[in-house]
């Protein structure tokens, strides 16, 4: 991996439970990082409290991405980023470990919890993900309300469009950008998922890794589960989610498993990024390649998640 490269991890014992936030791999300025990891620590609590409680860890995954999604400082519901149009388009998936089942909307137009329109999908059962208009007629068919451009989008992501539209410059990812949250229960089940407004003057109808399974996230009970962020088109060449998911199934820690990956992109597409793990132990992982990747984790027997940028 580059120079810039840098790893984190949270022991190596087996724990009763366990989760790990991330707020997008990037370039969050020095003055804003603490207001992005307070947030990622926001999410990790909500979603610990739920397996505190006994709760599954495809709950906790999704309230943890909840919380991330109605905070504007990142990219995923509210604040997410705008299309060439300037408008805003919605990725979402959620997978839990132990049936494999997935749920996933893509190119989806405002709604304020993509991640709960994507769990709808789960819970349904009938496709795994849907698209655009059929994503928007499915949501509306559950019961959820569409929202707007206007009322989603933040001045900060209108600023950044603006920007790259007076320049003509193409898409491009920012700070503070996809969010995911991967979780393993006191039954020893695991979940992923994973929410993007995914790139700032992206071509309308574009998709990244974040609702493919495989791609951007993927969970398994025999091996693990994981969320990844950064350049959406490496991760798909890659199916570098199921890929990690495949390392902690055959042993590999966590940790290693998220360094390996991180290395293979570099290596075989010059993609840049990061990634969260947890395998069927407990054991948290992850790491990135750019300068910033706010993250959060909680484990049973902590008082408060740890955090950082």
């Amino acid at each position: 991996m580059s120079s810039a490269s840098i790893t984190f991890t949270w022991g190596s014992e087996e724990a009763l439970w366990g989760i790990v936030v991330h707020g997008g791999a990037g370039d969050v300025p020095a003055d804003a990082r603490e207001r992005h990891r307070a947030g990622a620590r926001a999410a990790a609590a909500a979603g610990a409290s739920v397996l505190a409680a006994g709760g599954s860890a495809i709950d906790a995954v999704q309230r943890a991405v909840e919380v991330l999604e109605d905070d504007p400082v990142f990219n995923a519901g509210t604040g997410a980023c705008l299309n060439s149009d300037g408008e805003i388009e919605l990725d979402a998936a959620i997978m839990e470990g132990d049936g494999l089942a997935a749920g996933a909307v893509c190119a989806l137009p405002p709604f304020r919890s993509p991640i709960r329109i994507a769990r709808a999908a789960l819970d349904d059962g009938a496709h795994v993900l849907y698209a655009g208009a059929g994503a928007e007629r499915f949501a509306v068919d559950k019961g959820f309300t569409r929202s707007s451009t206007a009322e989603m989008s933040s001045g900060a992501a209108r600023a950044r469009w603006e920007a790259a539209r007076l320049v003509g410059g193409g898409a491009s990812g920012w700070a503070g950008g996809t969010v995911g949250a991967v979780a393993r229960d006191a039954r020893g089940h695991v979940a992923a998922a994973t929410s993007t407004g995914g790139m700032t003057m992206k071509k309308p109808g574009r998709v990244g890794d974040s609702p493919v399974p495989g791609a951007g996230t993927y969970a398994d009970d025999a091996g693990g589960a994981a969320s990844a962020t950064g350049t959406g088109e490496s991760f798909m060449r890659l199916c570098l989610a199921k890929t990690c998911t495949d390392w902690m199934r055959a042993g590999m820690h966590p940790q290693d498993a998220a360094r390996s990956a991180l290395a293979l992109l570099q290596r075989r597409v010059g993609g840049e990024g990061g990634i969260i793990l947890v395998d069927r132990q407990g054991r948290l992982g992850l790491a990135r390649t750019t300068s910033t990747m706010t993250y959060a984790a909680m484990s049973c027997g902590d008082d408060a998640p740890v955090s950082g940028s």
